[in-house]
């Protein structure tokens, strides 16, 4: 079943109206037809609206609410993913299977061993690509809510926006933590709370960066005896997190 976001202001009491670019996308890409269900989220929250197609315009797709699934899909924790930036594209594919696999939003990171360098112009151009790569993945994923991707971040601005978080995890190939410690962090995170996971560029973080981040309350982690892509590192605590949460 196809899957669109609307704004809440295109939610009524017994029908939605989708505008923009969806209606092009639902009559010329998808040929929709009147009495064809769909289902449609407003990005914010987790309730699913189950409709069926009942008029299209040229500039709008009427749809009457057929019902309302309120059991969403979501984790049941907010994880934010600070990911450190990486080479190339890979940004878009951690930010693709990021949201896939439930993180609420993704912050970039310039690290002091991060290849890449972005002025603000380059960062704002660049944020507005994530940031539909992050819609298109929650359409596909079928997710309640858009994960928001921020701007770019200083490393001591980061480590200030997870700051009051509950739970603030931060992988390193230097820790001398076995498993069992990971293991017992992750399993003291309850329903409805806060998660930071920072992950390094490649080559991770310095050491000055992981000081900074235990001075403010981070605990560092191992994701086992391999050294991990940091295309691969923040999939790994999202897995983890989905088995040790979702019911």
């Amino acid at each position: 079943m196809y899957r669109f976001f609307v704004s809440s202001d295109q939610i009524h009491e017994k029908d939605i109206i989708i505008t923009g670019a969806d209606v092009n996308h639902i009559k010329n890409v998808l040929r929709m037809k009147n009495g064809e269900e769909i289902a449609v989220s407003n990005g914010t929250d987790p309730a699913e609206y189950r409709c069926l197609i009942r008029q299209i315009t040229e500039d709008e797709v009427h749809c009457s609410i057929i019902f309302v699934k309120e059991e969403g899909v979501e984790l049941p924790v907010s994880v934010t993913l600070y990911q450190g930036l990486p080479k190339s594209d890979k940004m878009e594919w951690i930010i693709q299977k990021a949201v896939e696999l439930g993180v609420s939003r993704i912050i970039p990171v310039a690290t002091g061993r991060s290849i890449v360098k972005l002025d603000s112009k380059k960062a704002s151009s660049k944020q507005d690509r994530w940031q539909q790569i992050a819609i298109a993945a929650a359409k596909q994923s079928k997710r309640g809510i858009i994960p928001e991707v921020g701007p770019v971040m200083s490393m001591k601005e980061a480590l200030k926006d997870a700051s009051s978080m509950e739970h603030k995890l931060i992988p390193y190939e230097m820790s001398e933590d076995a498993m069992k410690h990971t293991r017992n962090l992750i399993g003291q995170i309850q329903s409805g709370e806060q998660v930071a996971v920072f992950i390094g560029p490649e080559g991770g973080f310095e050491e000055k960066e992981i000081e900074a981040a235990c001075k403010e309350g981070f605990n560092t982690i191992t994701l086992g005896k391999r050294i991990l892509r940091t295309e691969t590192a923040g999939m790994t605590v999202l897995a983890w997190l989905i088995y040790q949460l979702e019911d």
